[in-house]
């Protein structure tokens, strides 16, 4: 068995789900602190939008803005001789994208449980936002906040089809666990294909595991248990 998908896809996904984690929090921080419930929703929906896209119409997308002769792609190669598409840096873009809207949606369901008193009181403590969202906000919500980094990391694990449109299916390069479960299918080698099946079922779980173990000692903190 081929191991490059098997560490592709991990660093993909430990990448993308870094760079998710933070860009989650801050969004969801962002709209919940907007006053308008209008703007909120019409945030929210752009935020959450590649949750419900097919993979491969937000692969075009993302095709469509950083491919070679695209502007976003054209300007990264002409001021930073940087290929973004069909690199394994195209990988990491795909898996941030699809990934972003469960770790944003899961940091502002957090943010959105914690006593808005708690920040009330803050304040007439002479605390600042940002201390605010630090020691009251962020401190009370890691919880959810963990659950939806673990979600965020087994999304960028098994990303296909925006894989599939901005970085192809380049072995050694650019194709992850999924794409060599689909190589192999196609090649008629079920038994490589199962044996690659078997590693992404089994970091699913582990993943699945964790979260629901976080879940489990927030609860228990909670309740007093």
């Amino acid at each position: 068995m081929d191991w490059s998908p098997i560490l592709i896809s991990i660093k993909t996904a430990s990448l993308s789900m870094f760079i998710t984690f933070f860009l989650g929090i801050f969004a969801a921080w962002a709209v919940i602190r907007l006053h308008s419930d209008r703007l909120k929703i019409i945030c929210d929906g752009i935020l959450t939008l590649p949750l419900v896209l097919p993979p491969t119409v937000a692969g075009f997308f993302l095709l469509y803005l950083f491919g070679v002769k695209r502007p976003i792609g054209q300007f990264f190669i002409d001021f930073f001789s940087v290929k973004i598409a069909f690199s394994w840096g195209a990988t990491v873009l795909a898996a941030v994208v699809m990934s972003f809207p469960l770790m944003y949606r899961s940091a502002r369901g957090a943010f959105e449980q914690v006593d808005p008193n708690l920040a009330a009181a803050a304040r007439t403590l002479g605390m600042s936002e940002w201390e605010i969202f630090w020691k009251v906000l962020f401190a009370n919500a890691v919880p959810g906040i963990l659950s939806g980094g673990v979600l965020a990391f087994a999304r960028g694990l098994g990303e296909f089809g925006a894989t599939s449109m901005i970085a192809g299916n380049i072995a050694g390069k650019t194709r992850t666990l999924p794409m060599a479960v689909y190589s192999e299918v196609a090649a008629g080698n079920m038994e490589a294909a199962t044996s690659y099946v078997a590693v992404i079922v089994v970091i699913a779980f582990l993943s699945i595991i964790l979260m629901n173990l976080g879940a489990l000692k927030a609860g228990g903190k909670k309740y007093g248990d």
